[in-house]
Parts: structure tokens; sequence; C-alpha cells
């Protein structure tokens, strides 16, 4: 009885794919985040192969325009959403990536990548909130959440398990080759946009005329439940502990797999594999291991897991850095995947979209933070950059647990308990 109702438990997202409107639209933005990490770990390979000794600081370069970009112009994605065709904002934003990505096997210059990054993530910055705005619109209102928690849920979880799944691609093509391999996911997720009926998507019309805040407004409020709740601002700030160790693997272990170590291509690919592998381990036990209601064994464990992981990644062999890797993704899968569900436990329902918008927003302000710093560190101290990264990281669990943690709030007294 009781494995039927985990079971049950664990399937509950999964009921909102009985929409076949939203398994399409879920299909897509599956497939577009598994090519976003498929240009990620090509990048990596191609910053390498322009800059060598530079990799770490075009890498950490690229990786903050792309954060920029979201925190820029996602704001006002979702007010453009209410006001023009939603499609054609998906598909034409979903084309023109489609086209900058196909352009990254033939760059030959630094320069090159920082245009071609900067302007795919200006469009990603607006389909990613156009996608959001458009569940409400094609699923029951007894589904939305559901619908909603499954599809962050699978962009918390690609976001760390899909530099593995490129990296087992890698390990078969070259670094520019896989970019094409990018592109043509983009096809598919496209074909599946464009058969989504337009009438379905679009704001009801009442909504449209009816007077609403203004952007401001709703963006302030999203930010103040966001910050006003202190097992949710527990989590976040636990993200930035986890995007600061997160940023020194993607960005500089490149350098350490090829400029340290002396290996290759192949032996990168397998290293982001092993990361991937813990990651998908931790995701689906995080909620067995922490059933609480802050979740905050899982976060500490997690980013205490994930800053010993990366302390001692210049002092390792391959075969140790593997299983250091693998660790790696377990913690910061621990670390992360909790602030997602905490959200929808503790947000009223008509209040998630711009609480979950903010948080799109500031977690992404954690990374663009975090990659100048690895990226620095990567050029100045290669041979003891992740020993300083772990030390900053393990640092800052400390700051965030010793003033931020959730405390037992004192029990009421029966006086006030009783009152009407």
């Amino acid at each position: 009885m009781k494995n039927s109702k985990a079971f049950s438990k664990f399937t509950e997202p999964f009921q909102a794919l009985r929409n076949k409107l939203f398994t399409k639209l879920y299909l897509a933005q599956t497939i577009s985040l598994l090519g976003d990490a498929i240009t990620w770990v090509g990048l990596a390979l191609l910053a390498y192969q322009l800059g060598e000794g530079r990799a770490a600081v075009i890498l950490a370069t690229a990786l903050t325009l792309r954060v920029t970009a979201f925190i820029i112009f996602s704001p006002f994605a979702g007010v453009l959403a209410d006001r023009i065709d939603r499609k054609k904002i998906l598909y034409v934003t979903h084309f023109i990536r489609m086209g900058l990505v196909a352009l990254l096997p033939f760059v030959t210059a630094e320069w090159q990548i920082y245009t071609l990054v900067f302007l795919m993530n200006v469009f990603n910055a607006f389909f990613s909130p156009t996608y959001r705005s458009v569940i409400p619109q094609v699923v029951d209102k007894k589904l939305y959440r559901k619908a909603i928690g499954l599809s962050a849920a699978t962009y918390q979880i690609l976001g760390i398990l899909g530099p593995g799944l490129a990296g087992i691609l890698a390990i078969w093509l070259g670094a520019r080759e896989i970019f094409l391999v990018d592109a043509a996911t983009f096809i598919i997720a496209g074909i599946l946009l464009l058969t989504l009926p337009k009438k379905f998507l679009n704001a009801p019309e009442e909504d449209i005329s009816k007077k609403h805040p203004t952007t401001w407004q709703e963006v302030t409020k999203g930010i103040k439940l966001l910050f006003g709740n202190r097992y949710i601002r527990f989590a976040l700030f636990i993200e930035l502990v986890s995007a600061m160790a997160g940023a020194f693997i993607l960005v500089n272990t490149i350098v350490l797999v090829k400029g340290e170590l002396n290996l290759t291509d192949k032996e990168y690919g397998w290293t982001m594999a092993a990361f991937g592998i813990g990651a998908a381990v931790a995701a689906f036990v995080s909620g067995v291991v922490d059933k609480t209601k802050s979740r905050q064994v899982s976060l500490i464990i997690g980013a205490l897991v994930l800053g010993l992981s990366i302390s001692a990644a210049n002092y390792l062999n391959f075969s140790l850095l593997l299983v250091f890797w693998v660790l790696a993704g377990l913690g910061q899968s621990l670390a992360e995947i909790p602030s997602e569900t905490l959200i929808g436990e503790n947000i009223s329902g008509e209040e998630q979209g711009k609480v979950y918008g903010s948080h799109f927003a500031f977690s992404h302000l954690w990374w663009a933070i975090s990659y100048p710093i690895a990226g620095f560190l990567g050029t100045n101290v290669p041979e003891k950059d992740f020993l300083y990264g772990g030390m900053l990281t393990l640092l800052l669990l400390l700051i965030v647990f010793l003033f931020l943690r959730p405390r037992k709030k004192p029990k009421i007294s029966n006086q006030y308990k009783f009152k009407a």
C-alpha cells in the first residue's frame, strides 16, 4: 500500500501529460533544453580551441553574457506575451535561435562567440516566459499546478543533467559538429511548436481589456513574495552557493582536463558525463532524502558535498576526478531542485507565475556573479582555481547557514491562540 502511494506521488506531476497540447509544449521545451546543454559543452571545447590558456575567460564571458540577456529581457517578455500572438513569439524566437546555433561551427574569433551567445539568449529570454504564460491556456485549472511543476522540474533537472548528456555526445563527435546536433533538436522542437493551434495560446480577450497592475508593480510583488518566505529565501541563497561551485565546474573543467591533465576532448566528455550521472541519481532520490517542510537537510548536504568535491579537483588524477564529479553532480541536484518545489508548496497558485519569474531572474543573477569569479581564478591561478573556488563555496555556505537558516518560530501562547 505504501509503495503504491509513493509511486502515485512520484507520477502525479506527469498527469498533466494527458493533455495533448501541453504534451507538445512540454516535449518542445525538453528538446530545446537538451539542445542548449549541447551548445554549452560545445562552447567549452570551442573556447579551448580558440584560446587554450584563455579558455576560462572566454567561457566565463560567454556564460555571463547569457545570464545578462536573461536578467535584462525576461521581465519584459511576459508583458509582450499578453499583447501579441504568443504562438508567433514561440516559433519566431525559436527558429532565430536555431539559425544562430547553426553559425557556431564556423566561428573563428572570440568576438563572434560573444555576439552569437548574447543574441541567442536575447531570443531565449522571450521564448521561456512566453512558454510559461501559454501553459494556463492549454491545461485545465486542476492540472495547472502539476503542469507548472513538471515544466519547472524539467528545466531544473536538465540544467544539471544536460552537460553530462552533452558530454557523452562530445565523446563521439567533434567540438564543432555537436552544434549541428543542437540545430537538429531545434528543428524537431520547432515542428512541435508549429502544430500548436493558435486559438488556444493567446490570453483571453477579457484579460487583455482588463486593467492590470504595471509591469514594475508585478515584478516588485514577485520579488517581495520570493524573499518574504523564509524557506524559499534560504533555498534561493543556497542556489548562490551552488552557482559559485557550478560556475567553476562549467568554466574551468575544460582547462583542468585538457590543460593540467593533458587529456583529450573524449576525456572531457566523460568528465561532464560523470557530473550528469551524479545529478541524475540525486534528482530521483531528492524527494526521498528530505521530506521536511524547509528541505534544509537536502539543501545543506548538497551544498556541502558540492563545495568539498570541487576543492580537491586540482590534486586528482583522471579516475578520481570522475568520482568527485559524480559527487559534485549529486550535490548540485540536492542543493538546487528543492527551490522550485518550495515555491509550489508555499505560494498560492495565482501568485506563482510572478514568483517563478523573480526566481528565474535571481537564480541567473547568481550565475552572472559567479562566472567572472571562476574565469578570473581559472586564468590567474589555474593550478589552484578549484581549491579557491571550493573554499569560497564553503565560506558562502557558512554565511548563509548562520544568517539565513529558517528557525522554528516561538510557540504562540494560549491567550493569543484561542482569540477570535
